[in-house]
């Protein structure tokens, strides 16, 4: 439109949106300018781009306003802490930066948000749990804004083979904040052409979740509330089914972790391993029972449930490649991508080094190969390199397929014997303590969750659970022996470096 040729100072409306990479943000500020001048308004849009992809989400503010008597209005670049009309976050925490940065304020803003998460760099780098609590939020935005419409537009988008920013537009229409109609969004989107018909769709769903909100987010959780429902009458798989009636002979309050530590065996390995499973954690029932368990609600055996079976179904190349060569995960990521029809490449990441490919040979000669440090040196410099691995074609997918064919040949491996050989001792040492000090059994027995992956991560946990257990002859005297160990395996998840664990081990030292 034509620009006016005099100035105005009435006040616009404001739009703050944040949105990561990916989500459609542009698309959704281009959106709601093209609304605001299709119908006579004149509009502005700014943005101020983020570090990466999810380091930083990009912040896209428009002010717009309707021109009197041939003035323009004088519009600002960024938005004003306690002056903006409406705040849009394309996911849940973006909502509450928002509100750290003062851009919703209980007196004029209408915060728009997305519930679904999509996790941070900082809170996926840590060792340990890092994930911010969603509830803060939610408590939050109750004090923090006038009005709140908040619902899973991403599930919404992804119904509606769509992305975010569709149904996003929606709840903003929906919402009624703007002074256009309905069919004048619709339009914005229809002129752009490509996937019209998925973002109208999007967009529907998100203009009626707008009237059926409330103004309070539902209670969040950082994690999916567990299913404590009965077993399952069957697994149906008649070789299974003999399995799941021994999981029904344990104590009820582990037969939901036992369930799922053989189903996690079956995948891993295959039912014989699912069996060996159970029959270790029948021992350790059986151990906890005659320490007393029982009265103790089998608190050692809930725990042994679920760490065997985390050091049972180790992670390994040959799982990672099982996994990356898994149909269902070209599924999962077309579906989520939107790819439809179109042809879908993904390139794998890897660095290899000699350790890895040494315990992938049989035990025997793998142990031979590992005390020849020349020839492990040798084996380093063929293998230690960066490679990209692209797993649609041909080459790349048959490169990983061999490696995870080794699957049935995996416990007659180097890297298995070493698994099991430091399964049994750690088990050894938990069950000495049982008649001793039954919270120290389970602290140790809990102490497990510090070793995953594999590479320069597990050997990193493995270090850290090393320095850990070195605290259980000063705790076997202690009452609070099991208090002790978690906040040792807590502060050894803090830090890479370990810093936080050596403070901890430091203070119970001087006690």
């Amino acid at each position: 439109m034509n620009a006016p040729s005099r100035i105005t100072f009435d006040k616009p409306l404001s739009v703050a949106i944040l949105a990561m990479g990916g989500q459609g943000g542009g698309v959704l500020a281009d959106w709601i300018v093209a609304a605001a001048e299709a119908n006579g308004w004149h509009a502005q849009s700014t943005s101020v781009p983020g570090v990466a992809q999810r380091t930083g989400a990009t912040l896209y503010y428009i002010e717009m306003l309707q021109p009197r008597d041939g003035q323009a209005p004088v519009l600002a670049l960024m938005p004003t802490p306690g002056d903006v009309d409406v705040v849009i976050g394309a996911e849940l925490m973006e909502a509450g930066r928002s509100i750290l940065r003062g851009l919703a304020t209980p007196d004029r803003t209408l915060l728009i948000t997305s519930t679904h998460r999509a996790y941070a760099v900082a809170e996926k780098e840590k060792p340990g749990e890092s994930i911010a609590d969603p509830q803060a939020v939610n408590d939050a935005t109750r004090v923090a804004a006038k009005r709140v419409i908040a619902f899973d537009m991403e599930r919404a988008a992804r119904h509606n083979g769509t992305v975010v920013s569709a149904p996003i537009l929606g709840a903003l229409a929906g919402a009624g904040v703007l002074p256009f109609p309905r069919q004048s969004f619709e339009d914005v989107i229809r002129s752009g052409g490509r996937g019209t018909e998925a973002s109208l769709k999007g967009f529907a769903a998100g203009y009626a979740r707008a009237a059926e909100t409330s103004n309070e987010l539902p209670d969040a959780r950082i994690a999916p509330a567990k299913d404590e429902s009965l077993l399952p009458e069957t697994l149906g798989n008649a070789e299974l089914d003999p399995l799941l009636a021994r999981v029904r002979a344990l104590p009820s309050s582990i037969q939901s972790v036992a369930l799922a530590g053989l189903k996690r065996m079956v995948d891993f390995q295959d039912v014989a391993y699912g069996g060996e499973y159970l029959a270790r954690i029948e021992g350790l029932v059986a151990l906890d029972d005659k320490a007393g368990g029982a009265g103790r609600g089998h608190g050692f055996s809930m725990a042994a449930a679920k760490y065997v079976a985390n050091a049972m179904a180790y992670d390994d190349v040959i799982g990672v490649a099982d996994l990356k060569t898994r149909s269902s995960r070209f599924r999962r990521i077309a579906a989520a991508m939107n790819a439809g029809d179109a042809p879908l490449y993904m390139t794998e990441f890897m660095h290899p080094r000699a350790e890895e490919l040494v315990r992938l040979l049989p035990a025997g000669l793998g142990r031979w190969v590992i005390a020849k440090p020349g020839l492990m040196r040798a084996i380093d410099g063929m293998v230690n390199k960066g490679r990209q691995v692209q797993t649609a074609k041909l080459r790349g997918f048959l490169q990983l397929y061999a490696v995870a064919g080794l699957r049935p040949r995996r416990r007659k491996l180097l890297r298995h014997a070493e698994e099991m050989e430091h399964m049994e001792h750690w088990l050894a040492l938990a069950t000495s303590q049982l008649g001793k000090n039954y919270a120290l059994a389970c602290g140790i027995i809990s102490a497990r969750r510090l070793i995953k992956g594999y590479s320069d991560t597990h050997a990193r946990g493995l270090s850290k659970y090393d320095r850990v257990l070195s605290a259980v002859p000063l705790l076997q005297s202690r009452e609070d022996a099991e208090v002790w160990m978690t906040r040792l395996v807590s502060a050894a998840l803090k830090d890479e470096d370990g810093t936080a664990l050596d403070g901890a081990l430091a203070t119970l030292k001087s006690l």
